[in-house]
């Protein structure tokens, strides 16, 4: 078995008091592609933010063996954590290529000095980023913000990256992208914790799926296998036709 790169046990997350996440249990291989899929409200990127030190949560998260639960957000982000939020949060009045430097912070205070190759390898990942390096965020399309909140977030070599929502409001062929990024990512060594609302790509490039429903677990197991579950077929993939693998 794989070495788990995260493991959750009994996660409760919410907004003051109301709970949104009952008592949530996670795991992640180091190399994997881990997908929460659900209805809108069911608690996505609560988990999220939950894991990233956003929100207040009780219950054990170790990452790396270690137990991270009671560390604040900066520390996440120093061991290598990085959350890519639904929202995408550039900064729409500098340049793509300096919202990209910016995410190798972590990198600059631990004294490290190629970022210059960290760009290269950004860029070979989304060359049309390099191609608009001087261009502003806030002119981008919404394929171009996606490619680079996700770029930004590699800049600062994570080994678990968390994407919130990354195919929402894009067109068909900027999410084929993006997929295929993610399965790039994950042959590259990158842990991924992928929540979606598209379930049918998400299960297709994921190893191992959860499917939340009201804040908790209702199914769980081998991607593969979730997508043959008729339960999720039937709410989620609306059709009987089985996941293929990713291109």
């Amino acid at each position: 078995m794989a070495q788990l790169l995260l493991d959750v046990r009994d996660l409760h997350a919410g907004y003051g008091r109301a709970e949104v996440l009952h008592g949530l249990s996670l795991q992640a291989e180091a190399g994997s592609v881990v997908t929460v899929i659900g209805p809108n409200g069911a608690g996505k990127s609560t988990l999220l933010n939950a894991l990233m030190g956003v929100l207040p949560a009780r219950g054990e998260i170790r990452y790396r063996g270690e137990h991270i639960a009671r560390r604040p957000l900066e520390d996440r982000v120093l061991q290598g954590i990085a959350l890519v939020p639904e929202i995408r949060a550039l900064f729409a009045s500098m340049s793509v290529q300096d919202n990209l430097q910016l995410g190798a912070y972590r990198l600059v205070r631990e004294g490290r000095r190629d970022i210059a190759a960290l760009l290269e390898r950004v860029y070979a990942l989304f060359p049309r980023l390099e191609e608009r390096r001087a261009q502003l965020a806030g002119t981008l399309s919404g394929g171009e913000r996606q490619m680079l909140a996700i770029g930004r977030a590699l800049m600062g070599e994570p080994l678990l990256l968390m994407l919130d929502e990354p195919s929402l409001g894009l067109a068909p062929l900027v999410v084929r992208d993006i997929f295929r990024t993610i399965a790039s990512l994950r042959a590259s060594g990158v842990t991924i914790l992928l929540v979606e609302q598209n379930a049918r790509a998400a299960l297709e490039v994921a190893d191992r799926a959860y499917v939340l429903e009201m804040g908790e677990f209702a199914l769980q197991g081998a991607a593969a296998d979730l997508a043959g579950d008729p339960r999720v077929v039937a709410t989620y993939l609306g059709s009987a036709r089985p996941a293929a693998s990713p291109g």
